[in-house]
């Protein structure tokens, strides 16, 4: 019960932010949204550029967790991941808040469930994290940025809910190592430490779920062997 007060809470606490105390509205606001959507990037401030980038990575590793969670769920995590793509971090937090604690896993891998599950996913979503993060220290305007964030309550709002989607990752990390039969907790505590890296590393390096409940069982008694 303390958990989902947690989780309500920052819902909460965060919508009441950006509503009642985060920066107005600025008037160029859809000039930037135009700039972004139509790859006139070289307009848009580096940092702006890679954070609005970094907020899809986080949706993208958040789902390489989520949608093995949600199959034994009440919940269907698709619907927070959808309203996730357009509301960020305040569209997924009700997920944490209304989900139950569950370590297993039943049914096959569908496609897309394989796409999520494979180590390349995690490779591919590191190095995209690594060019992002790369690209706005080189070349971003850190003066320009901070104006944006105490000015813009689109880059205040974004620039903050990248945040709180790298402090959400390991929320979910116990139940998946769990369900995969790993029971490293040092491993656990070195990806739980390491913000954003951490749970890229695990993605990279954690064994695929097996198809069939069999080889759960299997995979199971020889973790515990």
């Amino acid at each position: 019960m303390s958990r989902k007060i947690a989780f309500w809470s920052i819902w909460v606490g965060f919508l009441g932010y950006i509503v009642l105390f985060a920066p107005p509205i600025r008037p160029d606001i859809l000039q930037l949204l135009q700039n972004l959507f139509t790859g006139q990037w070289q307009l848009i401030n580096p940092i702006v550029l890679s954070i609005f980038n970094l907020v899809g990575i986080c949706l993208l590793i958040h789902s390489c967790l989520l949608f093995f969670d949600g199959r034994m769920q009440k919940i269907p995590a698709w619907s927070f991941v959808l309203a996730s793509v357009g509301t960020g971090v305040i569209g997924l937090l009700p997920y944490f808040a209304l989900r139950e604690p569950n370590q297993e896993f039943s049914g096959s891998k569908d496609t897309w469930l394989k796409l999520l599950d494979s180590r390349w996913t995690g490779v591919i979503l590191s190095l995209n994290a690594i060019a992002l993060i790369a690209y706005g220290l080189m070349f971003g305007d850190w003066g320009n940025f901070i104006e944006q964030f105490q000015t813009s309550k689109f880059i205040n709002g974004m620039s903050l809910a990248v945040c709180l989607l790298v402090l959400l990752l390991p929320a979910l990390l116990g139940d998946d190592m769990a369900r995969r039969g790993m029971k490293n907790s040092s491993l656990f505590w070195v990806v739980t430490s390491l913000p954003l890296a951490g749970p890229l590393l695990y993605l990279c390096i954690r064994p695929p779920l097996p198809d069939s409940p069999q080889e759960v069982v299997t995979g199971r008694q020889q973790a515990a062997s």
